[in-house]
C-alpha cells in the first residue's frame, strides 16, 4: 500500500514531481495545496492544466467554491476517504502540496473540537473592528508556532485559531499529534528544497507570468462569482493583493511586486513548518528525485 507525501514551499517543483512519479508507478495524486481545493482559482496558485497531469488523476483540485469557506476538518475527512479509497484499489497515492497543516491533517491524528457559534461571533466582531493584524498579533502571543503557520492575511483561520484557544484554553497547536499517532505508518515523506536565492527567483518569474497569463482577469471573474464573500479564497496570495488594486487602495505594479515579497514571506513559513517533521527526506534541486523517490519504494 504505497503511499508518498511531497511536500515543501512553493515553486520547488512538487506537481511535476508528482506526475512524473505517478506515470512511474501507476499512482494518482491527491491534492495538499489549501487553495488549488477552489474551483477556478488556476493561475495564480499554479494549478496544473490537464495537459500538464499528462493523463494522472488528480484529486481534491476543484471542489469548492470560492464563497465557501473550505477548513481542515472537512478536508481531512475527505482527502482519507478518497487515499482510503485509492489503497483499498492497491493504487500508489501521491499526495502533493504545500499546505503543512493539510498534510499533517492526512497522516496524524489530528483533533478538531467543534465550534462555538458566540466565541466565532464574537472574533468575527473583533476581526471586524480591530483589523485582521490586531488578531494575528494576538495568536503570536497565544500560540507562536500557530501563527507561524498561518498568515496574518488569512483572518479566518487566524479566527479559527483563536476560537480554538478559547475554547478548549489550550493552544491550537496542542491539537497536534504526537510522532506515535500517525495513520499511516507506512507512508514515505519527501520535501523538495532549492537553494533560497534561486528559489526567490523563481518565485519573482512565477509571479509575472502569472500576471502575463492573466491573473488579473482571473481575479475579475472570480470576484463576479462570489470571491469577495469567501474569508479563505480571497485572502489567497496574489488574489488579495489584486482585491486591493479593484479596490483601489493600491496600484497593480504595487500588488505585483507586494505579491511577489508576500510569497517569499510564505515560503520561508513553510520551509520553518516542514523543517519541525523529522520523516521528511529532504530532495535538493540537483539530485535525482525521481530516482531516490523510486529507491525509498522499493526497499519500504
Amino acid at each position: 500500500m504505497t503511499l508518498i507525501i511531497i511536500c515543501g514551499a512553493t515553486a520547488t517543483g512538487k506537481s511535476d514531481l508528482g506526475v512524473a512519479l505517478a506515470k512511474k508507478i501507476g499512482g494518482q495524486v491527491v491534492n495538499a495545496d489549501s487553495m488549488q481545493l477552489y474551483k477556478g482559482m488556476d493561475i495564480g496558485t499554479a494549478k496544473l492544466s490537464m495537459k500538464e497531469r499528462a493523463g494522472v488523476d488528480h484529486h481534491l483540485l476543484d471542489v469548492a467554491t470560492v464563497e465557501s469557506d473550505v477548513n481542515v476538518a472537512w478536508y481531512q475527512e475527505r482527502a482519507r476517504a478518497k487515499i482510503d479509497e485509492l489503497l483499498a484499489m492497491e493504487i500508489p497515492v501521491i499526495v502533493v502540496g504545500g499546505t503543512g497543516l493539510y498534510i499533517k491533517a492526512i497522516v496524524d491524528d489530528l483533533n478538531f473540537p467543534d465550534t462555538d457559534p458566540a466565541v466565532r461571533e464574537k472574533l468575527n466582531q473583533e476581526a471586524e473592528s480591530l483589523g485582521g493584524e490586531i488578531l494575528h498579533a494576538r495568536l503570536v502571543s497565544l500560540d507562536p508556532a500557530a501563527a507561524l503557520a498561518i498568515p496574518k492575511e488569512n483572518v479566518r483561520r487566524v479566527i479559527r485559531a483563536l476560537e480554538v484557544i478559547e475554547i478548549t484554553g489550550l493552544p491550537y497547536t496542542a491539537n497536534l499529534p504526537r510522532v506515535d499517532s500517525t495513520r499511516y505508518p507506512q507512508a514515505l515523506h519527501f520535501g523538495l528544497v532549492m537553494d533560497r536565492e534561486k528559489l526567490h527567483d523563481r518565485i519573482d518569474l512565477r509571479v509575472e507570468r502569472m500576471w502575463e497569463a492573466g491573473l488579473v482577469g482571473e481575479v475579475d471573474l472570480l470576484i463576479s462569482q462570489g470571491l469577495l464573500e469567501g474569508r479563505t479564497a480571497r485572502a489567497a496570495l496574489g488574489y488579495a493583493q489584486i482585491i486591493a488594486h479593484r479596490a483601489g487602495s493600491i496600484t497593480e505594479e504595487h500588488a505585483k511586486e507586494e505579491t511577489k515579497r508576500v510569497t517569499r514571506a510564505y515560503v520561508r513559513r513553510q520551509e520553518t513548518w516542514f523543517s519541525r517533521d523529522r520523516r521528511i527526506s529532504w530532495l535538493r534541486e540537483d539530485s535525482d528525485r525521481l530516482g531516490i523517490i523510486e529507491a525509498a519504494i522499493l526497499s519500504s
